[in-house]
């Protein structure tokens, strides 16, 4: 029962990328699905893209080994998405862009775009990967299979509706298994866990004295979360790309806002549940293995099943933004500033540059095996290298295009540098040397070059400030 579940969960997923197909006409409603979500669309994809398999295997996988602590990364999440859709969704929404490159360029000329284009797709297309690989685990659970074949099939699925409808397919889908997410998680496995272990005071009981703790995961772990997924939550091009969805300024600030406070309470809810697990199913060898364990030990078939869709519907979420947020970045910021198609062959070329990147996620998902360094370190240098060009622009108006060329550069060596320096991809130090160079590369360098010129800044204020629906495309 339970596999059947997960089949038709599957089945439905596709059946969303052809109804998605039948929306997308051009690509405005592609890549951003015609920027016309209202509250409710918007709220639950952006909550669903954010929340992916570290969110949810990993977030019990850490409530397993911490306690409730384990809760800290999936906050570092949600409190990223609530300073960005509080302070700069609205201003960003305003744009009309389709990339992080493209509101570079715009803010302060020709020239940034490309650079920040390539940082912005290695990111991307690491976290579709990081995402695609998790598959694994799930399937794994479900239908016994090794690695790869689990690759395949929900790679596949991933790709094909992806393909079919672009940000369309990926929004419906996307708020389809928010839904799930929601049900599975915080209806079903949730309360049945903590039945389980004996009810809060069973549980307390049970664990460990620190378990109940909020630091025994550390503090310089929680700082580390907070830097790396709070800041690169910030502008990375995944999440941009569902802020210009949104219909309206409020609507990506509110339902943003919305959005963040639904992850504060799935980082909670995972690390109760990995906490349960401790009492449940103990002596796991890894912790990563909790979730599937738990939901063998404690769930009836068809609930297992519900609850296996729940995970699943998180990969997936984050594999098909990621994906898209990849093949958006290659066209718009890199081969599209060469080529410029139009109508019917612009949004062909965009359809199979998602296909294309599609074989190459699931080819480097079966053949990667260090995927966190590399997700770890495709993360420091987007935080390192672009986080103070693109949050610079969008609170300085001094900044000018030569600080933030500088910055860029002067913050992606620093990171680096720092990084081979220590021998140590996770340390908190790379990420901090990038920031703290480029910032002042940033502003030493915009003070002493001449301000943005007239025009530019002309285009920005009125790009920047513009209110009403249905603003024209850019690149």
């Amino acid at each position: 029962m339970d596999i059947a579940v997960v089949v038709l969960y599957l089945a439905a997923m596709i059946a969303f990328g052809f109804w998605g197909r039948r929306r997308t006409r051009d690509r405005s409603d592609f890549l951003v699905a015609g920027r016309r979500l209202g509250p409710w669309l918007y709220s639950g994809t952006m909550a669903a893209v954010v929340l992916g398999g570290a969110s949810t295997i990993g977030g019990v996988g850490l409530g397993y080994e911490y306690g409730i602590s384990g809760m800290w990364l999936v906050v570092a999440i949600g409190s990223g998405i609530l300073v960005l859709s509080l302070l700069f969704s609205a201003r960003i929404q305003r744009l009309g862009v389709f990339t992080v490159g493209q509101m570079l360029e715009l803010r302060y000329g020709s020239g940034l775009g490309a650079p920040a284009g390539i940082v912005m797709w290695a990111y991307t297309l690491m976290l579709a990967v990081t995402s695609t690989i998790a598959y694994a685990t799930i399937f794994g659970v479900l239908l016994d299979l090794p690695r790869v074949p689990s690759i395949l099939i929900g790679g596949a699925v991933v790709v094909v509706y992806s393909t079919l409808g672009g940000m369309w397919s990926v929004t419906l889908t996307d708020f389809v298994q928010f839904l799930i997410k929601t049900v599975g998680i915080f209806l079903v496995l949730l309360p049945v866990v903590l039945w389980r272990a004996g009810g809060w005071d069973g549980l307390a009981a049970a664990v460990p004295a620190d378990a109940l703790s909020l630091t025994s995961i550390g503090g310089g772990t929680i700082v580390t979360y907070f830097v790396t997924y709070g800041f690169g939550l910030l502008i990375g091009q995944d999440i941009w790309q569902r802020v210009f969805t949104a219909r309206s300024p409020a609507v990506a600030r509110w339902a943003g806002t919305g959005a963040g406070l639904y992850c504060l309470a799935y980082g909670v809810a995972g690390a109760l549940i990995g906490t349960a697990a401790q009492v449940i199913v103990p002596g796991l060898a890894e912790r990563d293995d909790a979730f599937a364990a738990i939901v063998e030990a404690a769930m009836p078939p068809v609930a297992a099943g519900l609850v296996l869709a729940a995970a699943l519907s998180a990969v997936m979420s984050t594999s098909s933004g990621a994906l898209l947020a990849t093949a958006t970045v290659f066209n718009q910021d890199l081969v599209g500033r060469f080529r410029r198609p139009s109508g019917d062959d612009e949004l062909a070329g965009n359809r199979w540059a998602v296909a294309g990147f599609g074989v190459v996620m699931i080819a480097v998902s079966c053949l990667l095996q260090e995927v966190v360094a590399a997700l770890t370190l495709a993360y420091g240098i987007l935080v390192g290298g672009l986080l103070v060009p693109v949050l610079g622009g969008l609170v300085w108006r001094r900044a000018t295009r030569a600080g933030a060329l500088a910055a860029m550069a002067t913050g992606t060596v620093a990171t680096l540098g720092t990084m081979l320096a220590l021998g140590d991809l996770y340390a908190n130090e790379p990420v901090f040397a990038g920031i703290g160079s480029g910032l002042v590369v940033f502003v030493v360098v915009s003070l002493l070059t001449r301000p943005t010129g007239d025009d530019v800044r002309a285009e920005w204020e009125r790009r920047s400030g513009r209110t009403r629906v249905g603003q024209p495309d850019s690149g």
